[in-house]
């Protein structure tokens, strides 16, 4: 086991905040109301005490952990690098001690730091496989892929002290086969329910005997890869709570985490619109965001308010970020979009002068549409929490969600957001005007919105320092303290 000694922990009794990156440029007025910096609190001791998590791997060893890092060797997988990897690959990437590969399906990356290998399965699904197995065996082909990969790492005489992938793809399948020694870290994201998440959840999709069936199926994945890692992450506590109890021990809660220097009011932000106007935080925005206009993100509940909203507030504009396609749920019949199908249905009611539909934008583009919101709008089924909410959190946004797991482990209704009934088009207009009509009286939510993330959510105060220590946990049988 000498080649999982890869680091040392260091007790700092004097250390009472985490920080494992250094501190948060401070200064710039706050947009909320000039009392409070826009920075989130830290201090510049590189302890991992004190952070609020799943801390069954923290509290054997006491405050004020540190982590010196020795030489090691990290493999990463996750088909669209770097996924939710994004601040570790930085984090361990910029330390040239470190030899770090990432196993991914993207092609024509180029990462300081990172050996980026690209895997591919050698063939498709087989055509007319009884649907249940489809995801079953794209996944097998996945792990396969990544296997003959492994091998030929090994082969060149790279053998890991730790992987880390993501499980839902199917890739870190077979991983064990090739390093058996090695640790794993496995992402575990959403344990398929018949009851009590999503299906089932929209009364318009009639529920069937075939959901039972085929979500018990759709579960092999996740069974599979529960049975080889040594942990495995969950990103809320919602999510965690659907996996069976009987792993629980072995998941642990740990956000990716928030980088809220870089997502932070700015009483400055502007964004240009096609059509040439330039919208700024002085002017009265609605906005909404996610990955595709879909049902699962309650895309039609949000159309079907925006009539209502813009009759009574004239000089609102409405900013709608996202693709056309699907990536939850059932696809629309007869090729058309959610978009084109709303909007016939909405017609001459919906002002769409005043309705932005800005597709899929840069990150800097969606910073900015948080930026200038006066009014955010998240609308999830109970399903995976979307970066998007806690962005616009951190982005002082004032947040009209819906009233769903696991959207209220985050919003307390009054106090730092609103909740709604995710059907209810009428009372998601009132709240989003009433915002619209007093800016000044919703504006402590804003703040307390911010704050949430910064104490609970922040990147280099909190979910970093948790996910090394989780990292830590996997090795502490070679650490020294």
């Amino acid at each position: 086991m000498d080649t999982i000694k890869i680091f040392s922990l260091i007790q700092d009794a004097q250390a009472h905040r985490p920080s494992l990156i250094g501190p948060h440029p401070k200064g710039g007025r706050s947009v909320f109301d000039g009392r409070k910096s826009n920075s989130c609190p830290q201090d510049s001791s590189d302890s991992v005490a004190g952070v609020r998590a799943d801390r069954r791997f923290l509290d054997r060893r006491g405050p004020g952990i540190r982590l010196q890092w020795r030489p090691m060797k990290l493999l990463f997988v996750h088909q669209n690098f770097p996924g939710q990897y994004v601040h570790l690959v930085r984090h361990f990437g910029s330390d040239p001690r470190h030899e770090v590969v990432f196993l991914t399906q993207r092609r024509d990356l180029q990462w300081p730091g990172i050996r980026i290998t690209v895997y591919s399965p050698q063939r498709s699904v087989t055509p007319g496989i009884h649907h249940y197995l489809r995801e079953t065996e794209a996944g097998i082909l996945n792990a396969q892929a990544v296997a003959r990969a492994a091998l030929d790492l090994r082969a060149s005489g790279f053998v890991p002290d730790l992987m880390i992938g993501h499980n839902g793809w199917g890739e870190i399948w077979y991983l064990k086969e090739v390093f058996p020694a090695s640790p794993l870290l496995g992402y575990f994201e959403f344990f398929y329910q018949r009851h009590g998440a999503d299906v089932g959840f929209d009364p318009s999709v009639p529920a069937t005997f075939d959901d039972g069936p085929r979500i018990r199926t759709k579960n092999l994945g996740n069974l599979l890869a529960l049975d080889l890692v040594d942990a495995g992450q969950c990103a809320t506590a919602w999510q965690k709570s659907l996996y069976p109890p009987r792993f629980h021990s072995l998941l642990h809660v740990v956000h990716e985490g928030i980088d809220t220097t870089q997502v932070a009011p700015s009483p400055t932000a502007r964004l240009p619109l096609p059509n040439g106007r330039v919208l700024t935080a002085a002017d009265e925005v609605v906005t909404y965001v996610a990955r595709n206009l879909e049902p699962y993100r309650g895309f039609p509940t949000f159309l079907r308010s925006l009539p209502d909203v813009l009759a009574r507030r004239p000089k609102a504009q409405v900013v709608i970020v996202g693709g056309d396609d699907v990536s939850y749920g059932p696809r629309p019949p007869s090729g058309q979009t959610y978009r084109e199908i709303l909007l016939a249905e909405l017609g001459s009611a919906l002002d769409t002068s005043r309705v932005h539909f800005l597709g899929k934008v840069p990150y800097a583009t969606f910073v900015a549409v948080l930026q200038i919101s006066t009014v955010h709008v998240y609308l999830t089924q109970p399903f995976v929490l979307s970066w998007s909410l806690l962005e616009a959190m951190a982005a002082g946004c004032v947040v009209v969600a819906s009233d769903t797991p696991p959207v209220t482990e985050v919003i307390r209704d009054g106090e730092n957001g609103l909740l709604v009934d995710f059907f209810a088009p009428a009372a998601l207009a009132e709240r989003v005007e009433a915002v619209l009509a007093d800016r000044g009286r919703y504006a402590r939510l804003a703040q307390e919105a911010r704050d949430t993330i910064c104490s609970e959510y922040d990147l280099q105060t909190v979910c970093l320092p948790r996910q090394l220590a989780l990292i830590a946990h996997l090795t502490e049988g070679q650490a020294v303290t």
